[in-house]
């Protein structure tokens, strides 16, 4: 079932203790959809812009040839989750969640779902 970003959006407002979700633009640090409240989703967009860009230019100082499937931080009330999606690379998917009514792991595999889903 292919989806719209909206849809991907909602679908991820779903998950156990969601409160916000973008999809970000890693160019510009534009979102092209966002949902949920709690968080400054443009800010957020563009800061995680910056760590996506981090982490790539570390990983190839580091001369690893592999991408990056997801970026976990931990908070002490939530968990960040940065996913890019794998048919568009200058796209990821950024979700916050409520770490008391979450569940990360659940929360990965349905990510990984709805990104092999949507349709741009």
């Amino acid at each position: 079932m292919a989806n719209n970003i909206q849809e991907s959006l909602n679908q991820l407002l779903n998950l156990d203790g969601a409160m916000a979700a973008a999809l970000v633009d890693s160019d510009s640090g534009m979102a092209l959809g966002t949902a949920g409240t709690g968080v400054n989703l443009d800010v957020a967009a563009a800061g995680n812009t910056e760590v996506i860009k981090s982490k790539t230019k570390v990983m190839n100082s580091l001369g690893l040839k592999d991408k990056i499937e997801d970026i976990l931080i931990s908070l002490g009330n939530q968990y960040h989750l940065i996913r890019p999606l794998s048919q568009h690379s200058n796209l990821f998917f950024y979700v916050v969640l409520g770490r008391e009514k979450s569940n990360l792991a659940m929360s990965r595999f349905k990510l990984s779902e709805i990104e092999n889903q949507v349709q741009l």
